[in-house]
């Protein structure tokens, strides 16, 4: 009898399947990874850096539940231009800012909605991710990781600065990342301007809904909040 329940023990150990990790589960590992190869003053001025960034002011002026998003037109990389507005008249938007395509973090989380796209599309949400750099980099970013939803360019920050998510780099980090990823090249622009970490949920009829407003890049919303933010919208609409 004992080696029966042994072998069904094990069975169950072997075949059932692992908790998918969760996004902060995925960027802890990330970050984890960093800490244990860069030296310490690589440590020390990154998170000094994000440290003057949550001071400088940039999160208290980016947009956030109960106001309206402005409409935009951007270039995407499937090669064709995306209105916010005209996506909005088919259902909710799941916007999300992203550094670049040189970003691990940015990648673990735009892999991450890749993975729940199905689940956003039976809800009839779009998602949208945005990015200061050119277009072409968002094209290979979007071929690399089979992405199969918007991925814009919103080279200059235009409407990142619309939406108040937009801030300078501090001297330091824009230092490290120019000389690792040449990002004056890739946004085509010398400013060190980069996008917070921003998460939106919004509304067919405009209204920010859900918010999620970061200075640390290698924090991000829960795919499964934007969902049920997605599904409670749908909710109220049906209860209507």
């Amino acid at each position: 009898m004992f080696r029966i329940l042994s072998l069904l023990t094990l069975l169950l150990c072997v075949t059932a399947p692992a908790m998918a990790e969760t996004v902060g589960e995925k960027l802890k590992a990330r970050k984890e990874s960093f800490v244990a190869t860069a030296d310490a003053q690589k440590r020390k001025d990154y998170d000094e850096g994000i440290k003057q960034v949550e001071e400088s002011g940039a999160l208290e002026r980016a947009l956030n539940v109960g106001d309206k998003a402005p409409d935009f037109t951007l270039p995407s990389a499937a090669e064709t231009e995306v209105t916010l507005s005209e996506l909005l008249k088919d259902g909710p938007v799941v916007m999300t800012w992203y550094r670049g395509e040189w970003c691990p973090y940015c990648n673990i989380y735009l892999e991450d909605l890749q993975m729940h796209a199905d689940d956003f599309k039976a809800e009839g949400a779009q998602i949208v991710a945005i990015s200061p750099e050119k277009i072409d980099n968002g094209m290979k970013l979007a071929d690399r990781m089979a992405l199969k939803y918007h991925v814009l360019s919103d080279e200059g920050s235009k409407v990142a600065t619309e939406y108040g998510v937009v801030y300078t780099l501090p001297p330091k980090i824009a230092e490290y990342l120019q000389k690792a990823f040449h990002i004056h090249e890739a946004n085509n622009d010398e400013r060190n301007l980069l996008p917070l970490a921003v998460s939106y949920v919004i509304a067919q009829d405009g209204t920010i809904t859900y918010a999620y407003i970061n200075a640390d890049y290698r924090e991000r919303a829960e795919t499964k909040e934007l969902l049920e933010e997605v599904r409670k919208l749908n909710q109220g609409i049906m209860s209507e």
